[in-house]
């Protein structure tokens, strides 16, 4: 059985954008009660009690109980719409419930069981939640707060559908009852390691490779290149060569005087 909560509530007349911005503004929040035969009603609900509330997973799937100006009705928590990014909550729907007819509604649902389970401690698999939520049908007095889903018992490569998930009675899963699949809710799997394939990094130019010979002709790593002479030049290092000793030209004779 869930939890009881109980929400007092404002009727307000005032409608509209800026109406529901002044609501705000002193501290409450702008709602509206509906449904189980009865004209809508726009109402105010305290901001800082229904954020704690929020915060409480069983509120969600609990039957509220709402007073509005000496008047109390049985209500579910419907919908509610938060700020984008600060902590106010901008509006909530309420819905009436009779106590004779069934109600559908998402329940959370509670692992138990995975860290025993064969598939995890024996052959190293990890469990896969597929669902976090359920939505079932019953009357209200019947609604649980969660459902609760054994994992112990699983090996690997082995799942938990919906016809598995023992149910309190009176509870019947939405989906099922409407000829809907058997969808796997948890499973166990192997984990899948991807090797990922070696990088090779190009050589900067003027650097050796390990594990590849240098060039003929190229200086190994920590050696320096010795260029080659050119003919008639000497090597890096070495004393130059005297030149070979060229034949001197002959001179022209004199001519001698006729006598």
């Amino acid at each position: 059985m869930s939890t009881k909560f109980e929400l007092t509530a404002e009727p307000r007349s005032a409608k509209g954008t800026g109406a529901s911005r002044r609501l705000r503004r002193s501290g409450k929040v702008p709602a509206v009660l509906y449904g189980a035969g009865k004209e809508p009603m726009t109402v105010a609900l305290d901001h800082n009690l229904m954020a704690r509330h929020l915060a409480n997973e069983k509120f969600h799937t609990s039957i509220l109980t709402v007073n509005v100006g000496g008047d109390t009705d049985q209500a579910i928590l419907r919908d509610f719409h938060m700020h984008p990014f600060k902590p106010i909550v901008m509006h909530v729907d309420l819905q009436r419930i009779s106590a004779t007819e069934k109600i559908h509604m998402e329940v959370p649902i509670h692992f138990v069981g995975g860290d025993v389970a064969p598939g995890v401690k024996l052959e190293g698999g990890i469990v896969t939640h597929l669902m976090n939520e359920i939505d079932i049908t019953c009357l209200p007095k019947d609604l649980p707060e969660f459902l609760t889903v054994d994992l112990s018992a699983l090996n690997l490569n082995e799942s938990v559908h919906l016809k598995d998930i023992k149910l309190p009675d009176g509870v019947a899963i939405t989906s099922l009852a409407h000829g809907g699949d058997n969808l796997a809710v948890a499973a166990i799997s192997v984990i899948k390691v991807v090797e990922e394939a070696p990088v090779i990094v190009a050589p900067v130019e003027g650097e050796a490779v390990a594990g590849v010979a240098p060039v003929e002709g190229e200086a190994k790593p920590g050696e320096a290149k010795v260029a080659e002479a050119k003919p008639g030049e000497a090597k890096k290092g070495e004393a130059p060569k005297a030149d070979a000793k060229k034949p001197e030209a002959k001179k022209p004779e004199a001519k001698k005087e006729g006598k």
